[in-house]
């Protein structure tokens, strides 16, 4: 059993290379064994967002506060909001992040994968979602 006392782990500003606008990520602790999970707490301020990704396997978020957009390549925005869940199979290209007047926080499960970051979410696609 490994133990997360929310208030151990700081924050840490999200990478600008792989973020537009301001977020930060908190990475909790690794569940190790042969299909590893990592999972980060990821804070959005208003504006903040991914950029395009893809993962080599699932990846399950679980919006725990405010209001945020999620979008798979191809496909409209969808509007997000906290208690919400959403599941993103391997290899789909997709953005997250909050809306552009609020806040939105949520846990990132990542199950045994890797992240290709890709190119940044326009600011007229993003002001059009």
């Amino acid at each position: 059993m490994k133990l997360f006392l929310g208030g151990s782990v700081p924050f840490e500003p999200a990478d600008p290379r792989n973020f537009v606008g301001n977020a930060r990520v908190k990475r909790l602790p690794l569940v190790e064994g042969p299909e590893p999970v990592l999972v980060y707490l990821v804070d959005f301020e208003p504006g903040g967002r991914t950029n395009w990704h893809t993962h080599t396997a699932p990846q399950l978020l679980l919006v725990i506060e405010g209001r945020g957009l999620v979008q798979k390549w191809g496909e409209p925005p969808h509007v997000i909001a906290a208690g919400d869940a959403v599941a993103i199979e391997p290899h789909e290209k997709h953005w997250h992040g909050a809306s552009a007047t609020t806040k939105m926080a949520h846990f990132a499960v990542n199950l045994n994968l890797t992240t290709q970051w890709l190119e940044p979410v326009a600011d007229d696609q993003y002001r059009a979602s």
